[in-house]
Parts: structure tokens; sequence; C-alpha cells
């Protein structure tokens, strides 16, 4: 019997499908997720049951690094060019299937749709700049870290593990055997 909670059916059954606080014992502690990702990768190299292992971020933080200064230029120049690929798009779509001029390419579907996609997407983002009233005249990329990342494993493989991770911390970082 399956519900909207079961893993039947899908092929990672042990994943929950709502979030869940991670469980296992903790066997190794990391400042970076490249860290925390060689770990586990040593692990999986040694024939580890790597099915028994989280990796948890932990203390996150939500970084926002900013790119650039935004100006009308720069948003009507992006918003033109967005808008003429979405444009080309519909337009050779639309080629395709138009029975226009007998077996050749008719281009004037896709430098409708070009020239539309364009109109558009100025518009739209124009009003979208417009309306911040100059609170937002900067871009940026946002990113979700962890102070630290934690491996977790399930019990029953904990001890072996945390072997295999202290063998690890023992070679150079470099070392790939």
């Amino acid at each position: 019997m399956t519900g909207p909670f079961s893993s039947g059916g899908r092929p990672n059954a042990g994943v929950p499908r709502v979030p869940t606080p991670p469980t296992g014992w903790p066997i190794g502690s990391y400042d970076h997720y490249t860290e925390a990702q060689r770990a586990v990768e040593h692990l999986a190299d040694s024939d580890f049951a790597v099915q028994d292992v989280t990796i948890v971020g932990v203390d996150l933080m939500l970084v926002e690094r900013v790119i650039g200064r935004l100006s009308w230029g720069k948003v009507l120049g992006t918003a033109a060019v967005s808008g003429a690929w979405f444009g080309l798009l519909i337009g050779v779509l639309l080629s395709m299937f138009n029975p226009g001029s007998g077996g050749g390419i008719n281009f004037a579907p896709i430098l409708v749709g070009v020239l539309a996609g364009m109109l558009f997407a100025l518009v739209f983002g124009a009003a979208s700049y417009a309306s911040t009233k100059g609170r937002r005249d900067f871009s940026s990329s946002s990113q979700l870290v962890a102070g630290r990342y934690d491996v977790l494993c399930q019990p029953r493989s904990a001890e072996q593990g945390r072997d295999l991770l202290a063998k690890l911390a023992m070679r150079p970082s470099g070392s790939t055997s």
C-alpha cells in the first residue's frame, strides 16, 4: 500500500518526501562542503555503505553577493536580449508549422517573433525596474551556506565509518590513495 508520503515505486526509497531532521551519529565535521564531500567519496571508495551517510549543513547562512550596479541601460539591454531569444524560439516554431513559401524557410514569423519578444520583455522589464523606485539598484546572487558540515552515519556502521575517516585525516589532502 502506498500513500502520498510513502516511498513505494521511487528510486530513492529511503529519502523522505517531507522535510525531516537527519538521523545518525556524527563521524566527521568539516569547515567546507568540499571536505565533507571528499570524506564521503573516501567512504565510497572504501566499499563503505554510503547509503547510511548524510551530510548536514549546520549554522546556515544566506549569503548575497553583489554582482554589480543596475541601470536603465543594463535592465533594458538584458530584457531585450532575453525577449529576443524567447521570440526566436516562438518564431522558429511558428515558421515550422506555417505552410508559407512552399518548402523554403519562412523568415517572417521568426522576425515577428523576435521583435514581439523584445517588445514585451522591454515593457515588462521597464515596469518591473520602475516599480522598485530605486530601492534596489544592484544585482546579486544568493547562496545558502553552512558554518560547518557534519557527516552523520547510522549507528550500525558509525564505528567503521569513523575509523575510515580517521585514516583519511592522517593522509595529506592532495593524496589520492
